[in-house]
């Protein structure tokens, strides 16, 4: 018998349907060896060489004696995780958790899970890639460093539960830099002269007495109104007419960043989400052969095309659109971007056969939105180049000159296919030399605005072309910063918190490496030497740590708590203790200065008339029974209404609760979350079921459980009169005031 140990279920089932009797195929799960979570796990050896505590997590035990017992049954084992840096070290991990030597167990890889791929991949075994592995390793040791030692330095100057992260610092500082910008932004004046010449023709006005105009060349009314009346007196002719084609390029096939930001503006899907739905793609599905992976590895920054996909879709294009749509020789894209690297193909459908319209039948609503994405995306990118017949007019003035633009589509190309919202612009047959008259003419006041925030796509855009984080880390680092609460995502818009600004702030001024966009970028082009055998990845961690380590201890002194412990002049009323004013996640609150053996807390005086002019908001509707007026009250379920008449009338009536929509993302796959009814009463549950079928009695917060092998998030509720928070996953309960 043969092993075969893949990283996921998903894909262990696909594959094994490939292979015979002869075969078994197991999953890891992922990561079964790691740094462990408890503690550093980093220690400095005699040579200043970074060593890492490797162990097997107590919930990854099963897994790892499973595999342990089919490994002694089998002749050859196979490891055959992703190919990445990755999925190396996670096949580098299994070996030494297996207590076999990597490098005498045969590496496979694939780009696609298919039968023929499968095959291939076993006739061209290859050993594990040390260079690839020891690139992941720097990574993973140059993340646990900035993690844990600048974590627990800001949450002891600022507040508990802040984080920093080598990629997620730099990446907040662009969304902080941006709202800096917003923030300094002033408005600039600006006239626009709109004008139509005979008949509905618009122009605009580029020079005025021998002056060229640019947007913001007219500043004030004055000037506008001036160059209106100089307009209004001047006499036109057609001066030059011209025409000229333009092509309007083919799209490059998808990889990981332009499958996140197309997906995200025309689909709406979060890149968290994108990600999920591809990795099912990938990793298998039904199709009318049985179940396979119908598209490539999601997880790429090459725009490379496999030679035999590449025929296989031209032959389809010229079958279904006829020649002339059709490219001489196949087209081939190169990756720009900064840092390109991993040797994988681009993201592309595996069996062109499986069209979107076969794949209706087989594939859930979001997998067929996807799946069509990269199918046509894929084809399109092999067809004719759309061309444009572009006309330019210009009208000539004693004192004005104006230009008029159109332009006609002459050949669709690859818009056959994809369509295109461009619609065209016809001018009328018109002749140089002829005299043109004024229709209208009006002058507008604009101002400048302010540039825009990031949405998710556009931050993904930025961050690859800076060269900071690989495809793998874009959808992680930003659900990171919305968990963190240092953003909140609004309307699509990225739009940071005051205590985003507060941390980038300390972090400029201590520790500008870990900001610095630059440095972060080097910093992966460093890896990817490593990677490729170029870097020696001791040296890379040792270069670093040791200046880092002694800025932590400098920050430790240097920098100023933020921290309220303000004393109130007041005695606990349970212990005799004077009351401070302190900071907490949630704003201020007074807590006995006797703590941790007294935890009396009460809450700052005018958040308690908040929350009590919130738990008794109006309802503008009237008690059935008493005729009195309803109020809005919070209990355990959610809002109800209830007489303000109570405790005389104690009616209460339930309302709806669908329009109550979480801040909170969805802690299974980070989509909204929102308040619904159901005959056992009001729950939160996920906008993407049934894809994910997260449901909750209680409203979940960012704060993450902290038992050991529980990332369940916490819900604040009421249990037996006091405030608690309780895990989602282990229903442990901790009191609030040990939280906050």
């Amino acid at each position: 018998m043969n092993l075969i140990i893949v990283e996921s279920p998903a894909k262990a089932k696909t594959i094994k349907n490939f292979l015979g009797k002869d075969y078994e195929v197991i999953a890891s799960k992922g990561h079964i060896r790691d740094l462990p979570k408890s503690r550093f796990g980093i220690t400095v050896d005699e040579e200043n060489h970074l060593v890492p505590a490797y162990s097997v997590a107590k919930e990854n035990m099963p897994t790892v004696k499973q595999i342990k017992d089919l490994a002694k049954k089998s002749d050859t084992i196979y490891i055959a995780t992703d190919e990445d840096r990755e999925g190396e070290a996670i096949g580098w991990h299994i070996a030494h958790a297996i207590k076999k030597d990597p490098e005498e167990l045969p590496r496979i890889v694939f780009h696609e899970i298919t039968k023929t791929a499968i095959n291939n991949a076993l006739q061209n075994a290859r050993k594990i890639d040390m260079n690839m592995v020891n690139a992941q390793q720097a990574r993973r040791l140059l993340d646990r460093v900035v993690g844990y030692k600048l974590s627990p330095l800001l949450s002891s100057k600022i507040q508990k539960g802040l984080s920093a992260g080598r990629v997620q610092s730099s990446a907040l500082k662009i969304v902080v830099d941006r709202e800096r910008e917003i923030k300094a932004f002033v408005p600039q004046e600006y006239w626009t002269i709109d004008t139509l010449f005979k008949k509905d023709i618009e122009a605009n006005l580029i020079s005025h007495n021998e002056e060229k105009l640019s947007k913001l060349s007219i500043t004030n009314k004055e000037r506008a109104d001036a160059i209106v009346k100089s307009v209004k007196n001047d006499s036109f002719v057609i001066s030059k007419i011209e025409t000229k084609e333009r092509k309007s390029s083919t799209p490059p096939p998808f990889m990981t960043s332009t499958l996140q930001q197309v997906a995200s503006s025309k689909l709406g899907f979060t890149p968290k989400k994108t990600m999920m739905v591809a990795q099912a793609l990938y990793e298998g599905v039904k199709t009318p052969d049985g179940t396979s992976g119908v598209i490539t590895y999601m997880r790429t920054d090459s725009l490379n095309l496999a030679s035999e996909a590449v025929s296989a879709v031209r032959d389809v294009i010229k079958s279904r659109f006829g020649e002339k749509y059709l490219p001489k020789t196949p087209k081939v894209y190169t990756k720009k971007a900064k840092g390109a690297q991993e040797a994988h193909e681009a993201i592309r459908p595996t069996m062109l056969e499986f069209t979107p319209e076969a794949a209706q039948s087989f594939l859930k609503p979001d997998e067929i939105k996807l799946y069509r994405l990269i199918y046509e995306r894929f084809m399109a990118c092999q067809m004719n180049d759309a061309v444009f017949e572009q006309q330019s007019i210009i009208f000539s003035g004693k004192e004005n000159e104006y230009r008029a633009s159109g332009r006609k589509l002459i050949f669709d190309g690859f818009y056959a296919l994809l369509g295109t919202e461009d619609k065209d612009k016809l001018l009328p047959a018109l002749k140089e030399g002829d005299a043109a008259q004024l229709q209208s003419i009006k002058p507008e006041q604009h101002f400048t605005e302010p540039p825009a925030r990031y949405s998710e796509a556009a931050l993904i855009k930025k961050l690859e072309s800076e060269g900071i984080g690989r495809p793998s880390t874009y959808a992680p680092t930003i659900a990171t910063l919305s968990n963190r609460t240092y953003v909140t995502i609004e309307k699509k818009q990225i739009i940071p918190t005051e205590m985003a600004f507060t941390v980038t702030d300390i972090l400029e001024k201590n520790f500008a490496d870990i900001v610095d966009v630059s440095f972060t970028a080097d910093m992966e082009e460093e890896l990817d030497k490593v990677a490729e055998g170029e870097n020696d990845w001791q040296k890379l961690l040792s270069d670093f740590y040791f200046p880092f380590i002694e800025k932590v201890k400098e920050g430790k002194d240097k920098i100023v708590s933020l921290k309220v412990a303000k004393p109130l002049g007041r005695a606990c009323p349970k212990c005799g203790e004077e009351l401070l004013l302190r900071s907490g996640r949630f704003g201020e609150f007074i807590a006995c200065s006797g703590f941790p053996k007294c935890k009396y807390t009460e809450q700052v005086e005018s958040e308690k008339e908040d929350k009590e002019k919130k738990e008794s908001e109006s309802s503008n509707e009237i008690c059935d029974k008493c005729g009195k007026e309803m109020v809005v009250k919070s209990g355990r379920n959610g809002p109800f209404l209830a007489c303000s008449g109570y405790p005389e009338c104690k009616n209460t009536k339930s309302i709806s609760v669908e329009e109550k929509v979480s801040e909170t993302p969805c802690p299974e796959c980070g989509g909204k979350l929102s308040l619904k009814n159901s005959r056992r009463g009001p729950f939160w549950g996920c906008e993407n079921y049934p894809d994910c079928k997260f449901i909750s009695k209680f409203e979940p917060t960012t704060i993450k459980c902290k038992e050991d092998g529980c990332d369940g998030a916490l819900a604040k509720r009421v249990y037996r009169g006091k405030e608690v928070y309780e895990c989602i996953k282990c229903k442990k309960r901790t009191p609030a005031e040990e939280i906050e």
